[in-house]
């Protein structure tokens, strides 16, 4: 784990959680034997010692030291912080014929290898924060260029070797979900599920709120809340439409055509789906220098 903050400890957590519990590699795929992270500040290093004992190995101030170690690294740092990281001294050596995952928002592949150099296969994912349940949802993007038998949309991944393909996308469904899409799309992934637990909660939130201000105790109520969200969610994932979901609720002169028309009048919609527009916009500017 190159630098070790919040999104990296949860990859971290979910993947510790995993074999912890006997989790099986699929053919191809080399279960990891050791994990390092690298820190800066002596208080993340007693915080990672703290939550995982001697399951991780910290490097304090030795970066490029722990890269040479390891054959898998985890760019986990702020996308502020990437240009420092990548060019310390010897660290393009020690990333040369190594898989880097970048989970850096609005920082691109080409943005990577340019400080890395091209010996590195520089992959780019976005997870979120339940990955430390292992219910998280992560997309994952490989290198891509233009078919030289086509000067169409026509693509093909030139570093993802079925070895590497597998390894990442096993380190991935250890901590939830895993999809594979292009990088174009990444900034609106990273709005819709990185941004998405923050912007889900808030609901949570007043779901709950609109449960106490009936009566019910704030535990009940936030209970009541958060299943009832997880059960739709899944039974989404299971395949069922959210409008057939909504109209099967929504029975003629009832409560919830009610409640719905309330929502509706509070243009919850729209607004919801321009949280999304406006925390895309800012997720393409976070790896840009101000």
């Amino acid at each position: 784990m190159l630098a070790c903050g919040t999104m990296g400890s949860a990859v971290l957590s979910g993947v510790l959680d995993a074999l912890s519990s006997g989790s099986t590699a699929a053919d191809g795929v080399s279960m990891p034997g050791k994990f390092l992270a690298c820190v800066k500040r002596p208080e993340s290093a007693a915080r990672i010692t703290s939550t995982y004992g001697d399951k991780v190995e910290v490097y304090l101030h030795k970066h490029t030291e722990a890269v040479a170690f390891a054959d898998v690294v985890v760019l986990g740092c702020k996308p502020q912080m990437c240009e420092d990281i990548l060019t310390m001294k010897g660290m393009q050596e020690a990333l040369k014929g190594k898989i880097l995952i970048s989970l850096l928002a609005g920082t691109t592949i080409k943005q990577i290898t340019d400080f890395v150099g091209p010996e590195t296969i520089v992959v780019r994912a976005m997870p979120n924060t339940p990955c430390r349940i292992r219910q998280g949802m992560t997309v994952v993007c490989f290198p891509y260029l233009a078919s030289p038998s086509s000067s169409s949309v026509d693509l093909v991944a030139v570093s993802a070797a079925p070895s590497v393909k597998a390894t990442i996308h096993w380190i991935f469904s250890q901590i939830g979900r895993a999809l594979f899409l292009e990088e174009k799309h990444f900034d609106a992934c990273t709005a819709l599920c990185g941004s998405g637990p923050a912007f889900a909660c808030v609901m949570l939130e007043a779901m709950t709120d609109g449960g106490v201000m009936m009566g019910l105790p704030f535990a009940v109520a936030q209970e009541l809340a958060a299943q009832t969200m997880q059960g739709a969610a899944r039974m989404v994932l299971d395949g069922n439409h959210p409008a057939v979901i909504r109209n099967a609720v929504s029975t003629p002169g009832g409560c919830t055509i009610g409640g719905l028309l309330v929502m509706e009048d509070g243009k919850i919609r729209s607004t919801i789906a321009r949280s999304i527009q406006e925390a895309t916009n800012i997720a393409s500017g976070l790896g840009k220098k101000k």
